[in-house]
C-alpha cells in the first residue's frame, strides 16, 4: 500500500506531456463545459469527443473510471430529483448532470496520469493561495485515515450485532456517518493544536 503522493506514476502518453500543459487543457475543458448552453446542444459533443480521444492515451481502466463516476452519482443524482418536481426543468437538469460527469471525467484523466503531490507543487509554482494548497494537502493526506476509521467502526459494530450484514449497513449508516463526523472533527482539532504548538501558522 502506498502513502498518498508516493503511488507509482502511471506510464502513458499523457503522462509524458508537460504538467503545465495537462493542467491548462484540464482547465480549458472544464471551463468550456461549464459555459455550454443550459439545454442539450450539439456543442456537448466537443468536450465529450475530446475526452474520448484522450482516454486511450492515458490507459485508464474502464472499471476504475466507472467506480469513481458511480460514487459521484450520489452527489450528482440530487440534481435529477429537481426534474421530478418540475418537468419543465428536466432538459436543464439533464444538461447539468452531463456537464458534471464530463468535468469529473476530465479530473479523473488528470489525476490518473499525475500524482496528486505533483499537481500541488505545480499549483504552488503558479502562486495559488498557500492556505488553499495546505488544506488540499491535509485533506488528501487524511482521507485514507478516515477510510480506515470507517472500516474499524463497521467491523466493531458488526462484531457486536447478530444481524445480516446488509441490514447492518442500511440501518446504521446514519449513526456511522455521524460518529465518523464527530471523530473526524475531534481529530482535526487535535492536529490543529499540535501544529500550532510546533509554530505552524
Amino acid at each position: 500500500m502506498h502513502l498518498p503522493g508516493t503511488e507509482p506514476r502511471r506510464h502513458s502518453l499523457l503522462s509524458r506531456v508537460p504538467l503545465q500543459l495537462r493542467l491548462g487543457v484540464t482547465l480549458v475543458i472544464i471551463t468550456v463545459t461549464a459555459l455550454l448552453p443550459r439545454r442539450l446542444d450539439s456543442l456537448y459533443l466537443a468536450p465529450a469527443g475530446l475526452l474520448l480521444v484522450l482516454w486511450p492515451l492515458c490507459r485508464m481502466p474502464l472499471g476504475y473510471a466507472l467506480r469513481r463516476l458511480l460514487i459521484m452519482q450520489c452527489f450528482i443524482l440530487g440534481l435529477a430529483l429537481l426534474s421530478l418536481l418540475s418537468p419543465a426543468t428536466a432538459p436543464v437538469v439533464i444538461a447539468a448532470i452531463i456537464k458534471s460527469n464530463l468535468c469529473v471525467l476530465t479530473m479523473l484523466l488528470l489525476t490518473w496520469t499525475t500524482p496528486f503531490l505533483e499537481i500541488l507543487q505545480e499549483l504552488r509554482r503558479l502562486r495559488l493561495p498557500t492556505i488553499m494548497l495546505t488544506t488540499l494537502a491535509l485533506m488528501y493526506r487524511y482521507l485514507p485515515v478516515l477510510a480506515e476509521e470507517s472500516r474499524r467502526m463497521q467491523r466493531a459494530r458488526a462484531s457486536r450485532t447478530f444481524v445480516a450484514k446488509r441490514r447492518i449497513v442500511w440501518q446504521n449508516l446514519t449513526a456511522i456517518i455521524a460518529q465518523l463526523f464527530i471523530r473526524s472533527a475531534d481529530r482535526a482539532e487535535r492536529i490543529y493544536l499540535a501544529m500550532c504548538a510546533r509554530g505552524w501558522k
